[in-house]
């Protein structure tokens, strides 16, 4: 199992740069940000300097879409930053959440993200792509590696995931929830006739290592509790589209019932003014919050339902004490686990 970290592009960007830093000295293989680009800071400018002062990261955004960002400046991107720093980058893509409801934009068709993760990796790969009739490739791009990872949660959009995806992106760390739709991805991608286990499968959430205490466990949940809001808003469109009686498991949706609404200029703030109604053992189901023996716990149980990577928030005030304990505890004891069981 890789692990990965993932923040918010808020400002000041040396402080981003000096904890992806400290997350590869502690072992993290990925450093993942945020792309909103009106609610926090240009994430590709961010990701450059981090690729400068690194040697063996692998960085990308949790996740892009395809609606506020033409897909061929995308590729470009990823290929850009390939050629300067080798092949250290990965796409996680949407359908657009954050980035387009801040300005009451929608998120785009499954059809669309589906013409994007194409358009995308063909250039990113240094590979030719018919776009509106016309054929192009970068011309400067040589050997260029990228994968796409595809987030999803709803049914028709984890059969995207296995059909197209090199991986999938789970931003939940309910190892239930996890379990399904795992499920519903290989099918999917097993039914177009590709092998499940070529896929990455990478369960996001929140990661909060505690002392022990009830205090600092009720703390830990206080800080992450806006986790339950951000996957909500996620859950209410399914909701919507499918109903709370369809092919989503309950433990997603039964505990939206009390929610009102969402700001997202709020959105993946700990102290978030609209979550109280994302209960305790939501967040604690959600996330991964405890001691170094609980995390690694629930990461074995991920890790069997064929988790590849686990890539933590770090969106609270535990950052560095987290990445410690996560360097020094929790990822040798996966790996030593991993390279003992193989």
């Amino acid at each position: 199992m890789d692990f990965g970290v993932v923040v918010q592009v808020n400002p000041p960007a040396p402080r981003i740069v000096a904890l992806a830093k400290r997350a590869e000295e502690h072992g993290f293989s990925h450093f993942w940000t945020y792309d909103s680009h009106v609610l926090w800071q240009e994430p590709y400018v961010v990701h450059s300097q981090i690729l400068a002062q690194t040697t063996q990261l692998t960085v990308g955004p949790m996740v892009t879409n395809p609606a506020t960002r033409d897909w061929t400046v995308t590729a470009s991107t990823f290929a850009t930053l390939n050629a300067y720093f080798g092949n250290r980058t990965i796409c996680g893509i949407g359908r657009g959440d954050s980035a387009v409801r801040v300005t009451n934009g929608r998120p785009t068709t499954l059809k669309t993200l589906r013409e994007s993760v194409h358009v995308i990796r063909e250039l990113a790969n240094s590979r030719a792509v018919e776009i509106n009739g016309s054929r192009i490739r970068f011309p400067w791009s040589r050997a260029s590696h990228l994968e796409v990872w595809v987030a999803a949660y709803g049914p028709m959009a984890l059969k995207l995931a296995g059909e197209v995806g090199d991986g999938f992106i789970l931003q939940c760390g309910d190892v239930d929830i996890a379990e399904w739709m795992i499920g519903a991805v290989r099918a999917a991608a097993s039914a177009a006739g590709r092998d499940p286990s070529s896929l990455a499968f990478c369960v996001a959430a929140p990661m909060y290592i505690t002392d022990g205490t009830a205090s600092g466990r009720q703390h830990a949940l206080d800080q992450c509790r806006w986790f339950g809001g951000m996957v909500g808003n996620h859950v209410a469109d399914i909701v919507a589209k499918y109903g709370a009686d369809g092919s989503v498991p309950t433990a997603l949706t039964d505990y939206i019932r009390g929610r009102e609404g969402y700001d997202y200029n709020e959105h993946g703030k700990a102290g978030n003014s609209h979550v109280d109604f994302v209960p305790d053992d939501i967040v604690d189901r959600f996330c991964l919050i405890g001691t170094a023996a609980e995390h690694e716990a629930k990461l074995q149980r991920l890790k069997a339902l064929g988790v590849t990577q686990f890539a933590g928030y770090l969106d609270h005030d535990n950052k560095e004490e987290t990445l410690r304990v996560y360097g020094e505890t929790v990822i040798p004891a996966l790996t030593d686990h991993l390279t003992a069981k193989n």
